[in-house]
């Protein structure tokens, strides 16, 4: 597997300076541009199309949320990476339907950073699982999906996707890596990444999990457990 290319994100140029410290020469990442600004951030995304982009909140002008927004409409299925000094429930919720991958104090030692984007490298989204493991906002969650979907009920049940797109949401849906799926389906990687973009770009969603919810409340796809057989 090749390198994943990030884009660093971070008004102070120190702190830009720490993380590619530690990324330069990593066998799994390499770094494809650095930016000050949210400006400067979307311009060098659309430039440089990187696999991730590492984003600090407290930005000058736009937010990081809103920046992260702008990129995820235009890169679907890049990986973001949010670094924020507020732990609200209502941010995580907001970063989550944005199509946030990770959403990590500040203070978050080298090697938790290391894991997270390792982990988003996969396919993976850290935020549900830091999501929903808390009560609290595991409800508002919920909540917020019901008002979601509330408006859709008795909608056409037709589904715009593809057979193989179903295929892949319903692995996606059982808890599978893109590595996985790719091995399963006999394609390549990218043509995964490919076919989710297309998937959210159909369902007019922000990430998988909003994918995942949208399509079985419609019966479009079943869940296909991780450890089962085939």
């Amino acid at each position: 597997m090749s390198k994943s290319g990030v884009v660093l994100v971070h008004a102070h140029p120190l702190f830009r300076q720490g993380l590619r410290y530690h990324l330069t020469g990593h066998p799994e990442f390499r770094i494809t541009g650095e930016a000050g600004n949210g400006q400067q951030a979307i311009q060098l995304v659309d430039y440089t199309d990187p696999d991730m982009v590492l984003i600090e909140m407290d930005l000058p002008g736009v937010n990081g949320l809103e920046v992260a927004r702008a990129i995820k409409r235009s890169h679907p299925t890049v990986g973001v990476v949010l670094l924020s000094a507020d732990a609200d429930p209502q941010m995580m919720i907001r970063a989550m339907r944005a199509g946030i991958a990770a959403y990590v104090p500040h203070n978050i030692p080298w090697e938790d950073l290391l894991k997270i984007l390792q982990d988003v490298r996969r396919g993976d989204y850290p935020i549900n699982e830091v999501v929903l493991r808390e009560p609290e906002i595991a409800s508002l969650v919920l909540s917020e999906f019901r008002t979601l979907t509330a408006d859709e009920e008795g909608e056409n049940i037709y589904s715009p996707l593809s057979p193989r797109e179903i295929e892949v949401l319903e692995l996606v849906a059982g808890g599978r890596t893109n590595k996985e799926i790719a091995s399963r389906l006999e394609i390549s990687n990218q043509t995964v990444k490919n076919h989710i973009s297309s998937i959210l770009r159909k369902l007019a969603v922000n990430d998988r999990t909003q994918a995942v919810v949208y399509a079985m409340r419609r019966g479009w796809i079943k869940v296909v457990q991780a450890g089962s057989a085939g």
